[in-house]
């Protein structure tokens, strides 16, 4: 029996580390159970729920937390401030360190957005301009909800180029690249229409050179004579006479 379990007990720690491992990297991927901190009131409950769940599923694609909070009031500080409060406080709660974190006053109109972490990075100052300019005309309409969906949607496609890469420039839009192939195909198919039909490249001074030509003899041949003969009459009183016109 003391052999058996000798045998068995490599094969249990291996399956221990392993169900560690797991729960270990589980926990690395996993998403906060709350993203959307409405304290200012600003969304119904059914517009909290579907952003929940759509915050959840980009949180998943971009292993990083997108939240929202909204306030009516700093209790006296600045916007800066008050976000990177609750957003210590926050990490701490669950143990993560990557978010992009949407924090809006309606008592002082405020907006202010900003990532942690790896997202620090992949969204930096250039893109989170961009990202507001986006959402701008939501919030200045007052549809929130809207706002906070295109904050998500925008945040992750400019996460996905490279850093340092504007998204924006116009040598990246699919536009650009169709109209640059449509030119140069253009350029292609109408230089191979004009050169299609062939060009005369000789002419009668091709074969000729006039510096070290001689002519060596002249000569004039009579080939051909027509003769006609018309009678012209004359005078009886003169005589009658036949003249030939040649």
């Amino acid at each position: 029996m003391v052999k058996r379990m000798a045998w068995k007990t490599p094969f249990l720690l291996l399956a221990f580390i392993c169900i560690f491992w797991l729960a270990g990297a589980s926990a690395a991927f996993a998403v906060a159970d709350q993203h959307i901190y409405d304290n200012a009131d600003l969304l119904n409950s059914i517009e909290a729920q579907e952003l929940e769940a759509e915050a959840a599923k980009y949180s998943r694609e971009e292993d990083v937390d997108f939240l929202f909070l909204t306030v009516n009031g700093m209790e006296g500080k600045d916007i800066v401030t008050f976000m990177g409060d609750f957003f210590d406080q926050w990490a701490v709660d669950n143990s993560q360190e990557n978010a992009v974190l949407l924090t809006i006053d309606i008592a002082s109109r405020e907006v202010f957005l900003s990532g942690f972490g790896t997202a620090e990075t992949s969204l930096d100052d250039e893109r989170i301009d961009l990202v507001l300019d986006r959402i701008v005309p939501d919030l200045q309409a007052g549809d929130y909800g809207g706002a906070f969906e295109e904050t998500m949607a925008a945040s992750s496609e400019y996460m996905d180029y490279r850093p340092g890469v504007n998204p924006e420039s116009i040598f990246l839009k699919t536009w650009f690249h169709a109209l640059v192939a449509l030119i140069l195909g253009g350029g292609i198919v109408g230089s191979m229409l004009y050169n299609s039909g062939g060009r005369v490249t000789t002419t009668p001074r091709t074969y000729f050179d006039g510096n070290n030509t001689q002519v060596t003899n002249r000569e004039d041949r009579f080939r051909n004579k027509t003769v006609s003969r018309t009678k012209v009459q004359q005078n009886k009183g003169g005589g009658a006479a036949s003249v030939e016109a040649a």
